[in-house]
This record gives C-alpha cells, sequence and structure tokens, in this order.
C-alpha cells in the first residue's frame, strides 16, 4: 500500500495573499517546485491544476510528483484521482480548505491548505 497526497493546486496557491493572482502559471511553477523538494511523508503526490496554473507546469511525471491538468473544473479532476488511488488500496491525503470537495473524496483522510505550505 503507497501513501498518495492528492493537492488541490488552486486551492493551496490561493491559501495565500502573495500576489498569486497576478500570475497564476508562476505560482504554480512555484508550488509544483517546492512539492519536488519537500520531506513530504508520502509515496507519491499528485498535484491538480486548472485554468491558467496549467501553463505554469507540464502535466506529466516529475519523480515522485505526477501533475495533472483538469479539462474541465479541479474538483472533478481531484476526485478522480482520489478514486482512482483508493481503489489501488492506497492510502490518500487530500489537500484542500474546500469542505465540498472533501465530501465528494470518500476514502481520503482531509488536510487544509496551511497543513502543506508548513510543510513546504
Amino acid at each position: 500500500m503507497a501513501t498518495v497526497l492528492v493537492v488541490d493546486g488552486a486551492n493551496v496557491v490561493g491559501a495565500r495573499p502573495d500576489g498569486w493572482w497576478k500570475d497564476r502559471a508562476g505560482a504554480a511553477r512555484r508550488l509544483h517546485e517546492a512539492l519536488l523538494v519537500a520531506d513530504l511523508p508520502h509515496d507519491h503526490i499528485v498535484l491538480v491544476l486548472e485554468g491558467q496554473a496549467k501553463g505554469g507546469v507540464r502535466p506529466g511525471r516529475d519523480a515522485h510528483v505526477l501533475t495533472v491538468h483538469a479539462p474541465k473544473d479541479g474538483d472533478a479532476a481531484i476526485v478522480e484521482a482520489v478514486r482512482q488511488a483508493v481503489a489501488k488500496g492506497d492510502r490518500v491525503t487530500l489537500v484542500t480548505a474546500d469542505r465540498m470537495l472533501q465530501a465528494r473524496c470518500g476514502g481520503a483522510t482531509a488536510l487544509g491548505p496551511t497543513w502543506l505550505l508548513d510543510q513546504i
């Protein structure tokens, strides 16, 4: 059983008022870079990006971080990433402050963006 961290990129980036709205792609790139070098207790990280943020990181795998570009809304892609990991028997942690999204992601433990930002 692997441990998987699914990250709601928009929610995490939006948790800090650091000007991310001026450069969504750059904010996504900085989050991705931080996840690549972070010492997190997870075997795999899935970073879900949507909208303009997708311009900052190409989709695909970089080391232990898989970047997913949501085709429409990020929530649907996050639910699917959690569903796939849970179906494989992985232990899943979801990082988002969105309570409705947390409720849709049965089988995942939910942590807020502040937890992740404190780790990276």
